[in-house]
């Protein structure tokens, strides 16, 4: 049995550990020592952006945000359905995981991020939605462990009244929030209807044709209105509507410590998937 081998090693904002390591047939990255994505899985990834980009996909020129680089899984997989004018932005906090998926990373998603489609925003996604008012056909959001599983507060802002508003604000019309989550959540689904989306959740998954551990939840903005309506969306002077794998869980990987788990890492603290 070969050893696992580091590659890299950064910090979060928040002092989160993240590690980069390789094995023959799988890279990991951990967070303080546990499993926080693999190269073998991510089914649920890739369907954040075929569901999320279902719309975008039949534009001639879509804008597209993606919350969360991880391992370029979910930007490959807009890449491939998204027309040849499509622009996409990845918001992403960390700096080494640039590095990571521009070095070893890269081949596992057939190096996204050579393709002009693709600008990068080292940063919070939070904050490119709110300097980026009524502008993206599709926002796909990967953020810790979904809105109910959070294994920082910080993040709560993402997914609270005022984070579904900022969302919504930053859609054109007809545009679509996709959201991973690590379970369902009726709470944030009834938040994101109280602020003037629509919701699927389980249709998605009979459209994909598979079951997913995770859930996906899309939510519409039928809003026809190009104009900016009177709620001010907090840290902006720009107004919106006012209305919005379970902890990745699995087998602990291959010659890892039995307490290493799946688990997911902050975003606006420290790493996007």
């Amino acid at each position: 049995m070969k050893p696992w081998e580091v590659l890299g090693r950064t910090r979060t904002l928040d002092g989160t550990e993240l590690t980069l390591i390789r094995h023959p047939s799988e890279y990991l990255i951990l967070a303080n020592g546990q499993s926080l994505m693999s190269s073998r899985s991510h089914s649920s990834e890739d369907a954040l952006a075929v569901l999320g980009c279902d719309h975008a996909r039949t534009l001639a020129r879509p804008r597209v945000l993606i919350g969360g680089l991880g391992m370029g899984f979910t930007l490959r997989a807009a890449l491939d359905i998204l027309p040849p004018a499509a622009r996409i932005v990845v918001a992403e906090l960390v700096p080494a995981v640039l590095v990571w998926n521009h070095g070893p990373l890269g081949a596992l998603a057939k190096h996204p991020l050579d393709d002009p489609r693709v600008r990068i925003e080292e940063g919070d996604v939070g904050a490119t939605m709110r300097s980026n008012p009524c502008c993206f056909d599709a926002v796909l959001l990967d953020v810790d462990n979904g809105p109910a599983a959070l294994t920082a507060s910080s993040n709560a802002g993402l997914y609270d009244s005022e984070g579904v508003a900022v969302a919504r604000a930053s859609l054109r019309p007809g545009g679509v929030l996709a959201v991973w989550s690590a379970r369902a959540d009726r709470q944030f689904e009834r938040r994101l209807r109280a602020g003037g989306f629509r919701v699927e959740t389980d249709r998605a998954r009979r459209r994909l044709k598979k079951r997913l551990s995770h859930t996906i939840l899309i939510a519409h903005n039928e809003s026809t209105s190009t104009r900016q309506p009177a709620f001010a969306i907090p840290g902006t002077s720009r107004p919106t509507t006012k209305k919005n794998d379970q902890v990745k869980a699995g087998a602990p990987a291959r010659s890892l410590p039995a307490s290493i788990v799946r688990s997911r890492a902050s975003t606006s603290t420290g790493l996007t998937k």
